[in-house]
């Protein structure tokens, strides 16, 4: 199981696009990849079709290790753990401040 999920805010820890900040599109948990907004820009020659009549190349992001990222919470990156609560849930917490991000 992963430690981030879709929507969730991050920042790259390594790579051409370290320091850089975006939000999880897609999740990939086989490969253990993600897609994060506005990072790792790839450009792809499309040919016409209806949805883009025009073709030509299209700029979109590709999937990143999910080593290079770190949660964001807080405004500051963070390292997420796992914890399971006296009622029995289990929840996401930060590890750097010990707050609870959200439940399972």
């Amino acid at each position: 199981m992963f430690r981030i999920r879709k929507n969730d805010v991050v920042v790259v820890i390594s790579g051409n696009y370290k320091g850089k900040t975006g939000r999880i599109l897609k999740v990939f948990p086989k490969q253990q990849r993600i897609i994060v907004e506005g990072v790792n820009f790839i450009k792809r020659h499309m040919r016409p079709s209806q949805n883009n009549p025009q073709g030509g190349i299209v700029e979109k992001e590709a999937a990143i290790h999910v080593s290079n990222v770190q949660l964001v919470h807080n405004s500051k990156p963070t390292k997420v753990g796992f914890r399971n609560l006296k009622d029995g849930k289990k929840v996401r917490y930060s590890k750097k401040s010990g707050e609870i991000i959200d439940s399972i």
